[in-house]
């Protein structure tokens, strides 16, 4: 049985440990601090799922957000099923939650953007009733 909730910072280990599995290592206290930073964020939202013995299976941090030329909007801006679950509806279970985070501010609109190496993860959200809109590349310049 896979249950819902509200993350805690309790759960920075396995929350750092799944975003490892997702290519972004982090260790405890770093994951430990940005979740102190975003759980106080009422723009933000991060729901794990965990089993009958408070493993996490996975986990899914929405934000509201607010551009120029889009508007408003939700976007998920991370989600992680554990290895070991994947194909269980864990992922779908969070990222219908998400969908109804998005009514309940009443807005209309989600968007995710996947990483074009991540082709599981593209049929996942077509398969969700997600649409490509646009191809795009990220660039980072790191700041002295």
């Amino acid at each position: 049985m896979t249950l819902l909730r509200l993350a805690r910072i309790e759960d920075a280990e396995e929350v750092a440990r799944l975003a490892g599995e997702l290519g972004y290592p982090a260790d405890e206290a770093a994951m430990a601090a940005r979740l102190r930073a975003i759980l106080a964020l009422p723009l933000h939202r991060v729901m794990v799922a965990q089993d009958e013995h408070d493993h996490l299976l996975g986990w899914i941090a929405v934000e509201r957000r607010f551009t120029l030329e889009s508007g408003e909007r939700i976007e998920i801006v991370g989600l992680v099923v554990d290895a070991a679950a994947r194909g269980t509806g864990v992922g779908r279970a969070l990222v219908a939650d998400a969908e109804q985070w998005a009514r309940k501010q009443g807005l209309d609109a989600i968007v995710v953007r996947s990483n074009v190496v991540r082709e599981r993860s593209h049929t996942f959200y077509l398969g969700g009733g997600y649409r490509l809109r646009k191809t795009q590349h990220v660039y980072a310049k790191t700041l002295d």
